[in-house]
């Protein structure tokens, strides 16, 4: 059930990493992914709702998450073309119709005000722009729309912070893009959405949060 768009103004600039590609396919196939991450990822897709985007979709573990009697389609963007490939794997497996775009998160191609639900699942780490990411978000994002994420951030502990900053330029190179030192949290308030639901799971060196997200009302933003 799907129907693949390509972005062809931006698709030649979109970089392809296809040795982490492979070794995040061959994580997302481990006991490791089951155990940890599936379980953020089902507590979070449980509250996607009507039309959904998905933003850095990925090689598409989540996919045959989506609930049917909760989400009407999901419209999936991914800009690796590497992570593409094993993402139209996944489509199959899934319950609800999913568009795969090539597309990223600073340069999303649909209208305001579009999606019930924003899903993001280990993507804010890896975005070269993550201000103008969240501003795209909320741009697509219907008023009473929800921002729904999973991600790895930065530790609160100072000793640890400096540590995942040491070895940033080491992950970005070897992972992706990935920052370890990124702090997404603060990022997604300065963006201008209010945070409803925020859980903190273990991790010393690398510490994950799930919460749920919406746009302040344009009456609150103009208080702030």
């Amino acid at each position: 059930m799907s129907q693949e768009e390509n972005a062809n103004a931006t698709k030649s600039t979109m970089p392809s990493h296809r040795r982490f590609a492979a070794y995040y396919e061959r994580m997302g196939r481990s006991e490791t992914e089951r155990r940890y991450m599936e379980p953020l990822r089902r507590k979070l897709l449980a509250r996607a709702r009507g039309l959904v985007l998905e933003v850095g979709a990925g090689n598409g573990l989540n996919f045959p998450i989506y609930d049917p009697t909760q989400v009407e389609r999901v419209e999936a963007v991914e800009p690796d073309p590497a992570m593409l490939g094993y993402a139209r794997e996944r489509v199959q497996s899934a319950r609800i119709p999913i568009t795969l775009t090539q597309a990223a998160a600073e340069a999303l191609p649909f209208a305001d005000a579009t999606f019930d639900s924003v899903v993001v699942t280990l993507v804010f780490c890896s975005v070269s722009d993550p201000a103008l990411g969240l501003r795209e978000i909320g741009r697509v994002l219907k008023p009473d729309g929800t921002l729904l994420m999973v991600e790895h951030v930065r530790s609160r502990h100072g000793l640890v912070s400096l540590a995942q900053s040491a070895v940033t330029p080491l992950t970005t190179r070897l992972c992706g893009n990935c920052h370890w030192n990124r702090d997404t949290l603060r990022a997604v308030r300065e963006a201008g959405f209010q945070i409803d639901y925020l859980r903190n799971y273990g991790g010393v060196f690398l510490p994950f949060i799930l919460l749920e997200a919406r746009k302040f009302p344009l009456d609150r933003k103009a208080e702030l």
